[in-house]
C-alpha cells in the first residue's frame, strides 16, 4: 500500500514529468488522468495508471517484483485489449519494475501463443541513467532507485535536489515520496541521515497513507472482531450445553464429546433445546446422528 499510495500521488500530481520521460518528447497540455476501472467484468489495480495524452494512452504499471496471477504478460493484453475497445487509439504500455532481481518475469515484455504476438515495454528501473531522472522534480522519488556506482551518493544527489525546491508543500510531498521509495532499495538508518523524518509526516503523501490505513486497519479490526466475537459466543454456548448434558445424562463419553464440539453456533442453540427432553445417552446419539449421517 505504501509503494501504491507514493507512485498514484507522483502519476497524478505530474503527468506531464511521466509522459515526457517515457515518450521522449514535450507532452501536449491536455493530459487526462482515466478511470484505472474498465468495463466487462471491471478490473482494477492500485498501481496501475492510464493518462491520455492527446490521442495516445500512456497504461503505466508499476511493480515491485514479476509475481503475479494472471502472469503479467497476460494482464497487459487484456488491458491492451479493454483499453482499445473503449478509446480505440494509440496506446503505449509500459511495466515499470522497482525492486532490483534477477528473476525471468522482469525481463519479460511479450506475449506469445499461437496465432498471437503481444508486445510492451519494461524498464528495470535499476538500470536507468538517473540523470533524466534528476532533472524534473516529479520523477525524483524514482530517481533513487536508478543506476549507481555508488547509490549512496545517489541518494544524497536526490536529497540536495529535494533542498533547493523552494515551494515548501511541494519539497514535503516530494521528501516524504523519496523516502518511502528508497525503502525499496536503502535502510531506514541510511535514509534518515540525509532526510528529515518530520518532512514526511508533514506532507499530503503520509497523510494518505496513515489515513488509507486506518481505514484499512478499521474495515479489518471489525471483520476480526466480528468473527473472534462469533468464536467467543460459540465457545460459551458449548460450555453451557456440556454442563447442561452432565447435569441431566451423567459424564458424556469422549465420542459424542467430540461431536458436539464439532457442531455449528446455530446446532448447538437447538441442542439447547432438545437436549430438555433427553433422558438417557441414546437419545443424544440419536439426536448428533442426524449430522453425523448427512
Amino acid at each position: 500500500m505504501t509503494y501504491d499510495s507514493t507512485l498514484k500521488y507522483l502519476v497524478e500530481k505530474y503527468p506531464q514529468a511521466f509522459t515526457r520521460w517515457l515518450f521522449n518528447q514535450e507532452p501536449a497540455e491536455d493530459i487526462e488522468i482515466l478511470n484505472t476501472e474498465l468495463s466487462t467484468e471491471p478490473i482494477r489495480a492500485d498501481a496501475l495508471f492510464f493518462v491520455r495524452v492527446a490521442d495516445a494512452i500512456l497504461h503505466l504499471e508499476f511493480q515491485t517484483l514479476p509475481q503475479s496471477e494472471p502472469p503479467l504478460p497476460l494482464r497487459m493484453l487484456d488491458y491492451w485489449v479493454r483499453l482499445y475497445r473503449q478509446y480505440r487509439c494509440d496506446i503505449e504500455q509500459v511495466i515499470i519494475f522497482l525492486k532490483p532481481t534477477r528473476l525471468a518475469g522482469v525481463f519479460v515484455n511479450q506475449f506469445t501463443e499461437r496465432n498471437l504476438s503481444f508486445r510492451y515495454r519494461v524498464i528495470r528501473i535499476w538500470e536507468c541513467d538517473p540523470q533524466p531522472l534528476l532533472t524534473t522534480p516529479g520523477l525524483l522519488p524514482l530517481a533513487v532507485l536508478a543506476q549507481a556506482e555508488v547509490p549512496e551518493t545517489l541518494l544524497s544527489q536526490v536529497a540536495a535536489r529535494i533542498d533547493m525546491i523552494e515551494d515548501r508543500q511541494q519539497q514535503r510531498n516530494l521528501s516524504a515520496c523519496v523516502q518511502l521509495l528508497a525503502g525499496v532499495k536503502f535502510d531506514e538508518q541510511l535514509i534518515q541521515a540525509y532526510f528529515r523524518e518530520d518532512m514526511m509526516q508533514e506532507s499530503v503523501v503520509y497523510q494518505r497513507i496513515i489515513r488509507q490505513g486506518l481505514e484499512q486497519g478499521l474495515e479489518q479490526g471489525l471483520e476480526q472482531g466480528l468473527e473472534q466475537g462469533l468464536e467467543q459466543g460459540k465457545r460459551n454456548e458449548l460450555n453451557l450445553i456440556k454442563r447442561l448434558l452432565n447435569r441431566r445424562l451423567g459424564e458424556i463419553n469422549p465420542q459424542l464429546q467430540n461431536q458436539i464440539e464439532k457442531l455449528s453456533f446455530q446446532q448447538l442453540e437447538d441442542l439447547g433445546e432438545a437436549l430438555l427432553d433427553f433422558e438417557t445417552e441414546v437419545d443424544l446419539t440419536n439426536w448428533l446422528k442426524q449430522f453425523r449421517d448427512k
